[in-house]
């Protein structure tokens, strides 16, 4: 049998290659050390010894065995089970534990990782990404685990929650302004589980809608289940061939999102969370907290100011915004990935629910996205130009640096003493305010992540030049191998 050392757990889950790390002895170890958490937590001591516990799956090769596998290690423990009917979006069996009393849930996705890749979650009860604290019992728990796990062969309870949760949805936006609003949208469903979801409520609120990529393939058609650019590019020919107003999608789970405007352009998930947050104020008479991971745009400062609304900053992973969206008064929560929640919903990020508020707004402004933006930056007054780029490093590599960094760090950017330098998570040098660096080691890849800002393109590309050369001196002091210029991609530019 693998051995538990094989099972890492990352920001949301464990996650690996089938076959590899992903195997069935695998899952059932996770299964059995959730299992005990859920019989210590919910169980041991409550009146109601039969709470259920929910199991959920993507659209990936075997998630649905998987699933089930997971189900049999659990009915042996004792618990009550209950299976989804068919791959189910993330955000609806998030929004399913806390509509009944539950254990929480099992989700096995991967999200929007390659096809090759499958994973499991925990969500609890509140409906929420699962907070450090749980996810250290459960990892504690596979230290426990029989080398023989026990399987039920009693049937499966089998559960649907799609339809309680879409009519929770519809709740949170208003479709009879989206029926009256004569926008024609096209739906990139990216094989994901959103198919039949985000589609059936815009065809039941008499949208023209067409739809591509809306039945299952483990394979992602050859690509990712990833709605950024470079997996979009049916969604954008599509548009620019056609009388679109808007193009959406989600990733893999249906936790993310994508949008394209009208003339076929991206709008990056920073500047989505700008307009939602203008569209929510503005058009929903709401306020409450803008809550951002440190990796996402200081735009949102200014149009918190604006709005005179509070901005609470947070480690990167949505387990930290849902956290507070738990216990403070959010008004929405978002992470430069594209997660997004609001108030009065899960504080889970939801792909489905994001989507239909950007189609909302459009059918409230009356304009075309690119015009909605124009009239934010105007209002808000200023404009930011945001950069991203990889350093591949092996991981030895990174260990050095980043060692290096903790001991030596940078202190200046332009011959210029940093502002400040920030490391509640990675490493953040404060130019000033509005113009800054993040780098992150990324916990998947032998990859370090930078991504930058700044209220000037000039001075962001310099600043990333600047911090580029002190890095390859570094390296060079380090005596490792000097990775070739052209794999440092830092030069990638995205303007919000």
């Amino acid at each position: 049998m693998t051995a538990t050392s094989d099972i890492k757990f990352g920001t949301d889950g464990w996650r690996a290659i089938i076959a590899e790390k992903f195997t069935f002895a695998n899952v059932e170890k996770v299964s059995f050390a959730i299992g005990n958490y859920l019989i210590s937590t919910y169980i041991d001591g409550s009146t109601n010894k039969d709470i259920p516990v929910l199991i959920g799956f993507d659209t990936r090769f075997m998630a649905d065995q998987f699933a089930e596998r997971a189900a049999r290690v659990l009915m042996a423990m004792g618990l009550n089970v209950k299976v989804a009917n068919r791959d189910i979006p993330t955000p609806c069996i998030a929004w399913a534990t806390q509509a009944e009393t539950t254990c929480g849930a099992l989700q096995f996705t991967a999200s929007h990782n390659p096809p090759e890749y499958c994973g499991v979650k925990y969500i609890p009860p509140y409906a929420g990404p699962a907070t450090n604290d749980i996810t250290a019992k459960i990892v504690d728990n596979l230290k426990h685990c029989p080398e023989k796990i026990a399987l039920s062969s009693d049937s499966l309870q089998i559960f649907d929650a799609s339809a309680p949760y879409m009519e929770a949805v519809k709740k949170l936006v208003n479709l009879k302004l989206i029926s009256q609003s004569g926008l024609k949208i096209a739906f990139d469903a990216l094989y994901s589980t959103s198919r039949g979801y985000i589609d059936k409520i815009l065809v039941e609120a008499g949208i023209e809608l067409e739809t591509l990529h809306d039945f299952r393939d483990p394979l992602f058609g050859g690509g990712m289940p990833e709605p950024t650019p470079p997996y979009l590019k049916e969604l954008v020919a599509k548009i620019k061939a056609g009388d679109f107003n808007l193009g959406i999608a989600t990733d893999g789970d249906a936790d993310r999102f994508a949008i394209i405007d009208g003339q076929g352009t991206f709008f990056t998930p920073n500047q989505l969370l700008c307009l939602l947050t203008r569209h929510l104020v503005k058009n929903h008479g709401m306020s409450g907290a803008i809550v951002r991971t440190v990796a996402t745009s200081h735009m949102l400062n200014h149009v918190g100011t604006h709005f005179n609304l509070p901005v609470i900053e947070t480690p990167v992973g949505f387990k930290y915004i849902g956290e507070k969206m738990r216990t403070e008064d959010v008004l929405i929560g978002g992470e430069e990935s594209g997660g997004v929640s609001i108030k009065g919903h899960i504080p889970e990020k939801d792909g489905i629910l994001a989507n239909l508020l950007v189609i909302e707004m459009l059918a409230y402004e009356k304009k075309p996205l690119a015009q909605i933006w124009q009239d934010l930056e105007s209002e808000i007054g200023v404009k930011f130009y945001q950069r991203r780029g990889d350093l591949h490093l092996t991981k030895e590599t990174q260990k050095l640096l980043l060692a290096h960094l903790a001991e030596h760090p940078i202190t200046t950017l332009l011959g210029k003493p940093l502002s400040r330098v920030d490391r509640a998570d990675g490493l953040k040098l404060y130019h000033d305010p509005d113009n800054w660096l993040l780098i992150r080691p990324s916990g998947t890849e032998p990859v370090i992540r930078v991504s930058g800002e700044g209220r000037s393109e000039q001075l962001i590309d310099s600043l990333m030049v600047d911090f580029k050369s002190q890095i390859d001196e570094i390296l060079k002091g380090l005596k490792v191998d000097a990775i070739p210029a052209a794999n440092q991609k830092l030069s990638k530019a995205e303007v919000i």
